[in-house]
């Protein structure tokens, strides 16, 4: 106990070494890197996702603190694939072309990742192949498309117009956000689900997902 509790309080502070030092003595210890994560990252990541809705952290911290968590999870990814460990769930993420922002992408990032998701973050300025090629790789439940610049979001139609007609669109969750996105954008290009922030985003996301494996 006192380890995940050690784990737990060095990630939120962002200690990025201290961190990364206790997932490795764990493991040595002989804890499962599945507990490591389940119940150090994780819950961790949660208190970082709930002081961040109240406004009790912003930005910058959430940020330290996530650099920990991408830290421990590449020590602990090479742990897990020895395991039957799965995820909670999987998201494709990114910034549509022609939008470099990825502040907010980010924030949700690490918001789906304390729900327990496993994302894979595609970046910025990402063209509708890139988001199909990925889809098709990963065989994601969530795909979330984030643009910041008006100029930018017809760009989420054709995304989704691509998943159409690769035969990717039945089984895929499609959420999208950002500054200018509203619902009624979404309901205009058939999007799944309106995201208006980054806790938002994490709580439907695990809404819908536990709604759809009833």
């Amino acid at each position: 106990m006192e380890t995940f509790n050690t784990l737990s309080i060095n990630l939120q502070k962002g200690n990025i070494k201290k961190t990364k030092n206790i997932i490795i003595n764990a493991l040595k210890e002989g804890y499962k890197p599945e507990e490591l994560l389940n119940k150090g990252l994780l819950p961790a990541m949660e208190i970082i996702a709930e002081k961040f809705r109240k406004d009790d952290i912003f930005i910058p911290e959430v940020l330290i603190s996530a650099r920990a968590m991408n830290a421990a999870l590449k020590i602990l990814k090479k742990e897990l694939i020895k395991t039957d460990y799965k995820a909670k769930g999987t998201a494709v993420i990114g910034t549509v072309e022609g939008d470099i922002h990825n502040i907010g992408k980010n924030i949700v990032k690490i918001m789906l990742q304390s729900k327990g998701f496993e994302v894979y973050d595609l970046g910025t300025d990402v063209t509708p192949e890139k988001f199909t090629e990925a889809v098709k790789k990963y065989q994601p439940d969530l795909l979330c498309i984030y643009a910041l610049l008006t100029t930018t979001m017809p760009v989420m139609k054709k995304v989704i117009e691509r998943m159409e007609v690769e035969d990717l669109r039945e089984d895929l969750i499609i959420m999208i956000g950002g500054a200018p996105i509203t619902d009624n954008f979404r309901n205009i290009i058939h999007a799944d689900l309106y995201a208006a922030n980054a806790a938002d985003a994490a709580d439907k996301a695990e809404k819908i997902l536990k709604s759809k494996r009833k």
